[in-house]
């Protein structure tokens, strides 16, 4: 086998661009993309043009996503793609079980015992709308213990938002490397190709699979021009590529089945690119926390680093949201959230520490899940100690969580609904809280 990677280079292992929603360009040969004077009819180094248009082309150019990738074979070099077994990935739509109002949640999934690399460590929690209609979302636990050693991924169903929590991982994409580490994500977009390698031999985390709007930053309103995510700290990967001869395979997530493929090269074999369709990540600790000083306490949407709009203004497909290290400071409230019922369904996830509403049993690996108008909010235990509490500044330290919020209700698959880990007992967490009214007391 001949095996050549190139890169550019660089004062570190990973060179990366800045930025969310910028044109890039970028080549680990000088030269090779084209110019007016080097047209696609004469290519470079003997490369091929290939556009990649994650939108329709007509799209409004705000909202336009394609790349240019000038690579050594265009990705139609491929043999027939077989269906294969989906394992314990699952897609929209969800049928297989009636929708629960009942609260659920999950203790960690454990790292297999068997060499499992990152797409067989996928197992879906569940999920709503339609992947034909390009809608709605699934969600997905995933832990692995094994590279992708001649297997390459592109899921033609939706771009992947990843929450790194355990170990680091290494995504090797067609437009370059992204290295995740607990507390970061990373999106990788609709139909690009990548590999996961593992450098701390095992990895666990959450997945996002978007079906509508891609991704973006949510407008700010009255907050004005600063606060929550900037654009700045998206990192994007500069070009790399493998020059790799020999027999590797190509697994695609298409229509909510996996196909596969033969293909007699590596597919991450883009020598350049330019354009704004790319993979990026992001560091949770960057993200810049808008929060109550008075009283009272605002919305969760106030946390928000990415949105995925729907036509229905201010109504998302799937909001992104983070609770990270932040202060407490407001008088006369109780600062916990609250308990509430929601229009859109909660699935949340802690990456490290203690969530301030769930001092117990809601760890880091596990999820839980509230699904439309279902109530929920703090514990027995947290909601007596935060009604006690003397109301001075604190700041939550060692807390890292995160949730996906969806206009749609997410109806959990057969499989997550019948693992030991959902914990059958979650309701117990809220049968403490007694009765204390007293109309004789105003």
């Amino acid at each position: 086998m001949n095996s050549n990677i190139h890169e550019i280079v660089n004062d570190g292992a990973y060179s990366y661009m800045s930025g969310l929603g910028n044109e890039f360009a970028t080549e680990a040969l000088q030269g090779a993309l084209h110019t007016k004077q080097n047209s696609p009819q004469h290519v470079p180094y003997g490369l091929y043009v290939e556009q990649v248009s994650g939108t329709a082309f007509t799209a409004p150019r705000v909202h336009n996503k394609r790349t240019w990738m000038h690579r050594i074979r265009p990705s139609v070099v491929h043999k027939p793609y077989v269906q294969i077994d989906n394992s314990t990935i699952a897609s929209a739509p969800f049928t297989e079980l009636p929708p629960t109002p009942n609260q659920l949640r999950w203790s960690p999934i454990p790292i297999p015992t068997e060499p499992t690399d990152f797409v067989r460590g996928i197992v879906t929690i569940g999920g709503n709308g339609d992947v034909g209609a390009q809608s709605g979302t699934a969600i997905h636990l995933f832990a692995c213990n094994a590279d992708m050693v001649g297997t390459y991924f592109y899921n033609a169903d939706g771009e992947m938002l990843i929450v790194a929590q355990l170990g680091r991982m290494e995504f090797h994409t067609e437009c370059g490397v992204l290295e995740v580490k607990p507390g970061e994500i990373c999106v990788i977009p609709r139909g690009i190709k990548f590999r996961v390698e593992l450098p701390d031999s095992q990895a666990r985390g959450y997945i996002c699979e978007n079906y509508g709007a891609y991704f973006r930053l949510p407008d700010l309103g009255p907050i004005g021009a600063n606060g929550l995510a900037y654009p700045r700290h998206f990192l994007h990967p500069v070009a790399k590529f493998e020059d790799i001869e020999g027999e590797f395979k190509v697994i695609a997530k298409y229509q909510g089945n996996l196909w596969e493929s033969v293909i007699n090269h590596s597919p991450l074999n883009v020598v350049a690119w330019h354009g704004n369709y790319a993979p990026y990540k992001y560091d949770l600790r960057n993200f810049q926390c808008v929060n109550t000083v008075n009283f009272d306490h605002s919305d969760p949407s106030i946390f928000t680093v990415l949105t995925s709009p729907t036509d229905t203004p201010g109504t998302a497909n799937c909001d992104f949201v983070v609770f990270p290290e932040r202060w407490m400071v407001a008088e006369n409230t109780f600062r916990p959230p609250w308990f509430h019922r929601n229009f859109m369904s909660e699935f949340m996830g802690l990456i490290w520490g203690v969530y301030d509403a769930k001092e117990e049993g809601f760890v880091p690996g596990g999820c839980s899940l509230h699904n439309c108008m279902s109530g929920h909010g703090p514990d027995a235990l947290t909601h007596e100690k935060a009604t006690n509490a003397e109301l001075k500044p604190v700041k939550q330290q060692n807390t890292l969580a995160f949730m996906f919020e969806t206009r749609f209700a997410v109806r959990p698959t057969k499989h997550a609904m019948n693992i030991g880990e959902l914990q059958l007992d979650y309701f117990e967490c809220w049968q403490g809280l007694e009765r204390k009214f007293d109309p004789t007391k105003k």
